[in-house]
């Protein structure tokens, strides 16, 4: 990792301290708690609203606009149209979160949708949902990773760098592609990140919060720093998983380490995840 990327990841984080920006979250009911913790934890506020008469107004207050289709039904859809309709005439960053894209017809148009409507600034997924996105045949696992599509070993970095350029030139946003070995790109850079805990997949909503932090994170960043501020909210996701797992003694497990994640997210700083983020850019 070079210095300058060690240094990005801190400014970032440091922003986000600094400004506190409000977060507008539209995400899933099973995981709405965390996603606010997680972001209230990184220095932010998070605001959450569904309901389409209320999400311009709540929009417009806003720095970023966070989209979960976790738990679709018909409010949601039409509050997520309503609030990506506001965002987009105030240049408000949308982050897009394709969850289970894939396993359903509805949640794969929903996502194609707003992905093709608004002018989303970065999508999170994992690999099966960023596939079922791009139009490629991908059998997924309901809202997690089919294990042949995730990113696991140094092979399939550049396989994977190589389809997040491609996707992100096509939609015209960055795009974090996450999984055992993470992928962010935009058209024209791409980065593999290693940090992490296999146990942040046993526990529910630890990429609904990192898709979160996105928004928390691009609502501190200009258009030309998106790629790098997605960045940051991965690496701080990911550092935030290994600082919980090295906590846990033989008598705790994945309640133990939700709490942990927590404590993490909140206590680690800009200088920490400079020092933790294990970054590599990915050659074209």
């Amino acid at each position: 990792m070079t210095m300058s990327i060690a240094t990005s990841v801190s400014t970032h984080a440091d922003a986000v301290r600094a400004a506190a920006p409000l977060v507008h979250c539209i995400t899933n009911y099973v995981t709405v708690e965390s996603c606010a913790n997680a972001v209230l934890a990184i220095g932010a506020s998070p605001i959450m609203s569904d309901e389409p008469e209320d999400v311009r107004d709540i929009t417009s207050i806003c720095g970023a606009l966070v989209l979960n289709i976790g738990t679709l039904n018909k409010q949601t859809i039409a509050g997520m149209k309503e609030a990506g309709a506001a965002a987009a005439q105030l240049g408000h960053p949308i982050v897009l979160d394709p969850v289970g894209a894939g396993a359903s017809k509805l949640r794969t148009a929903t996502a194609c949708e707003l992905l093709d409507t608004l002018p989303v600034s970065i999508v999170r997924g994992n690999m099966s949902e960023i596939k079922a996105l791009a139009g490629n045949a991908a059998a997924t696992q309901g809202v997690d990773v089919n294990p042949s599509d995730a990113v696991t070993d140094e092979e399939g970095i550049a396989a994977a760098a190589a389809f997040a350029r491609a996707f992100a030139a096509k939609a015209h946003c960055v795009v974090a592609i996450t999984g055992p070995i993470d992928i962010i790109a935009d058209e024209r850079r791409a980065f593999a990140v290693r940090n992490g805990s296999a146990l942040q997949g046993r526990i529910t909503g630890s990429g609904c919060m990192l898709s979160a932090l996105c928004g928390a994170y691009a609502a501190c960043a200009g258009e030309r720093d998106m790629l790098e501020s997605a960045l940051a909210a991965v690496v701080h996701m990911g550092a935030a998983g290994q600082a919980a797992a090295s906590r846990l003694l033989k008598t705790e497990g994945t309640g133990t380490f939700h709490r942990y994640v927590m404590d993490a997210l909140s206590l680690l700083s800009g200088t920490d995840l400079a020092q933790m983020a294990d970054v590599t850019e990915v050659a074209l």
